[in-house]
């Protein structure tokens, strides 16, 4: 299959646009997804050498970014709801960077929907970086080069959002890379008994039922889902309702969640599973399954990466893994 990325201009090395990521260069954002989406083999290097000059060994702990995962069910409000979401983080003064995951194009291997023109975004803030990725060919799912950029880009915003459609793996692997999951749940849909019946009820840190504007049946699902939430014991989401159309509601209390959802992690211990997830993928992409069974499967792989040196960056764990499975 023929990749639109192999053939993407790529302006400045892995090195010097880590450089720039750590000097808080957004303008860096473009060049920067341009590189982890190549699939030229001479990029792999460049790629290699972006991930290690973001790495927590040369930021000096974690990346600054809160990594937000948002994902519901195609048409439950999420475009609306991020670009409100943008709004009010910029109204604070943080910057903010969107990987809209799209379904990926048969022909070019690119996403469908090109940039995000959906997500209403003033195009003059340069404090705003939206684009839309593939998922890479399966449905539902993170692409590694959409990993790569979360990661790298991290080191320079201050909210990373990965937005998917929630079908297939994406609940599950956007929570592997971030710190933080809003599930976007439309009012009268189903969708609270469907999350009950799939057991996505154990993923959102956020549960977020959109258009609150419509009253009694807004406010049932809301009261289903805290009904469904106390039958799950642990599990201590908060439940938002939020309306995108003037005069927007419950934007304030959605970023406090968030916020405080952030503020209880242990953010190394989060970010250091989502490097070695993000390596697990990266390999599983690359090696397939015949990959997995040379390491003895995917338990065995991750006890490999869990014996791996702490600071070692995405593509360091995955050349370990791929050492192991030559040996």
């Amino acid at each position: 299959m023929r990749r639109r990325s192999s053939v993407l201009a790529v302006s400045g090395s892995g090195e010097e646009l880590g450089r720039r990521l750590r000097a808080g260069d957004l303008s860096a954002a473009p060049a920067v997804l341009n590189l982890v989406e190549s699939t030229a083999p001479a990029h792999r290097d460049e790629i290699a050498a972006l991930m290690q000059s973001i790495s927590p060994a040369a930021l000096g702990g974690e990346a600054r970014a809160h990594l937000v995962g948002v994902t519901g069910p195609p048409g439950s409000g999420k475009s609306s709801l991020l670009a409100q979401l943008i709004r009010s983080w910029r109204a604070d003064a943080r910057t903010v960077a969107v990987l809209a995951v799209d379904p990926s194009s048969k022909r070019s291997g690119g996403a469908l929907l090109g940039d995000r023109a959906r997500i209403a975004v003033d195009p003059a803030d340069r404090g705003v970086f939206v684009r839309s990725t593939a998922a890479g060919g399966r449905l539902g799912g993170l692409a590694p080069a959409t990993r790569a950029a979360a990661h790298a880009l991290a080191a320079a915003f201050d909210v990373v959002v990965i937005e998917t459609v929630g079908v297939g793996q994406s609940e599950t692997e956007v929570a592997e890379v971030t710190d933080t999951v809003a599930v976007v749940v439309q009012p009268g849909s189903g969708d609270v008994l469907q999350f009950l019946k799939s057991g996505i009820m154990e993923i959102p840190d956020v549960l977020v039922v959109t258009k609150s504007d419509l009253g009694q049946v807004a406010m049932r699902s809301r009261r289903d889902l805290n009904g469904a939430l106390r039958s799950l014991g642990e599990r201590d989401p908060r439940v938002v309702a939020v309306s995108s159309i003037e005069p927007v509601e419950g934007f304030d209390d959605l970023v406090a969640a968030l916020d405080e959802h952030r503020d209880r992690l242990d953010i190394a211990a989060r970010r250091l599973a989502a490097r070695r997830a993000s390596a697990l993928a990266d390999f599983a992409a690359e090696h397939g399954q015949r990959g997995l069974r040379a390491l003895g499967g995917r338990r065995a792989a991750l006890k490999l990466l869990d014996d791996q040196d702490a600071s070692l960056d995405v593509p360091a764990l995955t050349r370990a893994l791929e050492a192991a499975s030559a040996a």
